[in-house]
């Protein structure tokens, strides 16, 4: 019986040793960690906001106006609350909001999550996502876009895992999709993130790895080796999910419970 169930152990370890889709690196070192412990705005040290339409609603059509209003955003009871709401407001018939961690924090490599619970309808479109930090002087694409999660709200069941970079955007993105089994994003909370190391980004939803992107994946150069600054939104409308119906209810609220960053410490 001893040398049977050793037997069966070195199998196993081989076998997880050998399954290459199940590579992770281990990220040890907690770097970033929102918990929104604190009523009211967010840090203020750590969290910006884009404020108004941008150029071609923000480049995707989408049709709210994002605001740093308590209406829109505000942390309550350890959670940070974003909301998108309808109204009449500086001429748009939605608000919502966009937080950013530009020139306050970037990390090149690591592990990024939050535990989110998701909003939901037609039209309704969260992320938790990445921009390389040098965008201003390396315009998009050439400045990288991972996205850990993007949403259609009228499909409450499946989330997209996507990069950007020159050659791969837009609707060329190499992307993916997971659905959860039997269960919907906007009835709990979920961990969505990615761990990254040089030759490789892994997405996962809580414990699930779901896809590995490596630079032999992409259609363009490699645009990842560099730090990169975090994104939460929930916008309206847009050409990824088309407006919203009769059927989508308002407001609609993206729950995040914690963001947090690792880092290797072997990789820094």
């Amino acid at each position: 019986m001893i040398s049977l169930l050793v037997v069966l152990t070195v199998l196993l370890l081989i076998s997880c040793d050998t399954d290459e889709t199940q590579q992770v690196t281990q990220f040890d070192q907690l770097i970033l960690q929102e918990e929104f412990d604190n009523d009211g705005a967010p840090n203020s040290s750590v969290w910006g906001f884009d404020i108004g339409t941008g150029e071609n609603g923000w480049g995707n059509n989408e049709l709210q106006y994002y605001t740093d209003r308590t209406e829109n955003v505000t942390v309550q009871n350890g959670v940070l609350l974003i909301t998108a709401n309808q109204e009449s407001f500086e001429g748009s018939q939605y608000t919502s909001a966009r937080l950013l961690t530009k020139d306050k924090f970037e990390q090149q490599y690591g592990r990024f999550e939050a535990r989110i619970r998701l909003p939901y309808g037609q039209g309704i479109w969260p992320a938790f996502w990445m921009l390389g930090a040098d965008i201003d002087e390396n315009p998009w694409p050439a400045a990288g876009e991972i996205d850990i999660m993007e949403y259609r709200g009228q499909n409450p069941s499946v989330l997209i895992g996507s990069v950007h970079g020159p050659g791969y955007n837009g609707g060329n993105a190499i992307s993916k999709e997971y659905t959860l089994p039997n269960d919907r994003f906007d009835t709990g909370f979920h961990v969505f993130g990615i761990e990254w190391s040089p030759e490789k980004i892994n997405f996962y939803v809580d414990d699930v790895l779901y896809n590995q992107i490596t630079p032999a994946d992409v259609t363009g150069e490699w645009v990842f080796n560099k730090p990169f600054f975090i994104l939460m939104n929930l916008a309206v409308g847009g050409s990824f999910v088309g407006s919203p119906n009769a059927e989508t209810v308002f407001p609609q609220t993206m729950l995040v419970d914690y963001v947090r960053v690792y880092k290797n410490t072997e990789l820094n």
